[in-house]
């Protein structure tokens, strides 16, 4: 039996993974400019960002589902690692209030909310309630991940307890700390976890300094909670995760090492007779607070610090990493100053160009090891893109309408030309992606001749994209001539490889299936060629 829980309780934890990746990709989809702008302003100040963290663990009833929230939030690059960590900080204070409501289940709504999700996923055709769909069903498979695991590591959790009390096992304070970390764990819920410890010392099962002990484990508890969140996920909730785990290890450290100290200052501040049950769960439940408190004011004013050393702490490329779904250079608020805003638009400009590159040649190397979660990891790269052509676009327009220099304010339509060729590229990558894709889906074959050709038209197209990019950022004098160059030889490419197609269709070594595709993968190969040339030419009437 107790195999079978252990067995149920890993189909929990893979409904749990599942429903965090919906999640996610729901929460990209159904994010618009309004939502994702209201988020980043509130998230903005790390007072406003540790405050939402704070709301959102309350109205959850839940610091570790606020937890995985916000790593959704980062996973779809909705918000920044500087804000997730604000938001992180804040979870805790937030759970202090969530033990008042410990009674609640959020996990309840699991099930409605798969239901409601799959009926607007696959029943209903506006695009916007498809994506809500999509959210709503991954929430509801997270939160019955959540359950599952709950149910299905019961027993554990019982004997857990009674083992623990046999044996004094969590008589000593360090001992008491993991045990807290571990019914957080086993209970997925840092406010019910509190809630058991709150009966165990009411109950005088344990001492009130070990219950304190327990509740401090708690946010060990909540912080593998959330790196079990950010399996799968970006590099950058990948490093949220990390710093958050560092900064709950070393609080929780620093106090235990200055436990008796600790202890009494928190009851210094909530006078009660410890003797009652009511009033040993009050100060328990100030414990937490004191500790939640003051750990946000100290590292609060630090997670700047940790944000910008976070590339060298743990470091990755960008064609590692997803890159986040938003602008990071562009400012609305210094759209009255046109020379540093226009400077911001060059350098948002050259970071998508740059996005862009990464796409592509990612792309090109799934036809030499074809890898599906890199697939996808692309695709997301290609909605990045999206979003910058947008919101980079709506900048400069806005912009155009300053009193600007006339060598600047013409700078603004061929910008605004680049952008979009730039997103061209972008489709096109996707498109021949979603071709391969389709090949492998289907067991299509191309011959030897024609793979080889196809890699060969990709390579070389490669070159087109490295030099259109290269000349965004320091143009050459040479680089129209290359670039057209370039070009010739991609147009007699492609004119000898569907020569050599309709021979092997006629011959029949070639599927028509496989010979459609084929053909559209070098159409796509001669359109970023083309679009390459464009941004080649038009860099040059960029001042």
């Amino acid at each position: 039996m107790t195999i079978l829980y252990v067995l149920e309780a890993l189909g929990g934890l893979g409904l749990f993974i599942l429903g965090m990746k919906t999640m996610t990709e729901g929460l990209q989809k159904l994010a618009g400019d309004r939502f994702r702008r209201t988020l980043e302003r509130v998230a903005g100040n790390r007072l406003a960002a540790a405050l939402l963290g704070s709301s959102l663990s309350s109205l959850l009833q839940s610091s570790s589902a606020a937890c995985i929230i916000t790593i959704g939030f980062v996973n779809a690059g909705l918000i920044s690692l500087y804000q997730a960590l604000g938001i992180l900080l804040g979870t805790g204070i937030g759970t202090t209030l969530a033990v008042q409501f410990i009674a609640f289940k959020i996990t309840s709504f699991a099930l409605p909310a798969i239901f409601i999700g799959v009926a607007l996923r696959f029943f209903v055709r506006r695009r916007r309630w498809v994506n809500a769909g999509e959210l709503l069903l991954g929430a509801g498979l997270l939160f019955l991940g959540l359950r599952v695991m709950e149910a299905n590591l019961q027993p554990l959790q019982q004997n857990a307890i009674i083992f623990g009390h046999d044996t004094f096992l969590i008589s000593k304070h360090l001992t008491a700390v993991l045990f807290g970390a571990l019914l957080t764990l086993l209970v997925q819920s840092g406010s019910t976890a509190i809630g058991i410890v709150m009966a165990l010392a009411g109950s005088g099962l344990v001492s009130f300094e070990t219950g304190a002990a327990m509740v401090i484990g708690e946010l060990v508890g909540t912080s593998v909670i959330t790196a079990v969140a950010s399996i799968g996920g970006t590099l950058e909730a990948k490093r949220a995760v990390f710093f958050y785990f560092v900064i709950n290890i070393f609080a929780v450290t620093v106090v235990m090492l200055f436990f008796p100290a600790f202890i009494e200052f928190v009851v210094t501040l909530s006078p009660a007779d410890l003797s009652s049950s009511a009033s040993v769960s009050r100060v328990l439940a100030n414990t937490h607070t004191v500790f939640s408190i003051l750990s946000a004011c100290i590292f609060l004013p630090l997670i700047g610090f940790f944000a910008r050393s976070a590339p060298r702490i743990i470091p990755g490329s960008e064609r590692a990493s997803s890159v986040e779904a938003r602008t990071v250079f562009i400012d609305n608020r210094v759209i009255n100053t046109p020379p540093i805003a226009l400077l911001q638009a060059r350098n948002e400009l050259r970071r998508m160009a740059g996005i862009t590159r990464t796409m592509y040649d990612e792309m090109v190397e799934q036809f030499f090891r074809y890898d599906a979660k890199k697939s996808t990891a692309i695709a997301q790269k290609e909605n990045t893109i999206d979003i910058l052509q947008r919101d980079l676009s709506d900048f400069l327009v806005t912009l155009s309408r300053q009193p600007l220099p006339p060598e600047e304010s013409m700078d603004i339509p061929v910008m605004l030309q680049l952008i979009s060729e730039l997103e061209h590229v972008a489709d096109q990558s996707e498109a021949i992606l979603d071709y391969l894709r389709k090949k492998k889906e289907e067991k299509l074959l191309f011959s030897t001749t024609a793979m080889h050709e196809i890699r060969n038209l990709a390579r070389k197209a490669e070159e087109m994209v490295a030099l259109a990019v290269e000349t965004i950022e320091t143009p050459a004098a040479d680089a129209i001539e290359k670039g057209r160059g370039l070009r010739d030889e991609v147009v007699q490419m492609r004119e000898a490889m569907l020569n050599g197609h309709i021979k092997r269709l006629s011959t029949g070594k070639c599927t028509v299936r496989a010979g459609i595709i084929y053909a559209d993968m070098i159409s796509a190969f001669a359109k970023v060629a083309d679009s390459c040339l464009t941004i080649i030419e038009t860099r040059r009437e960029f001042t």
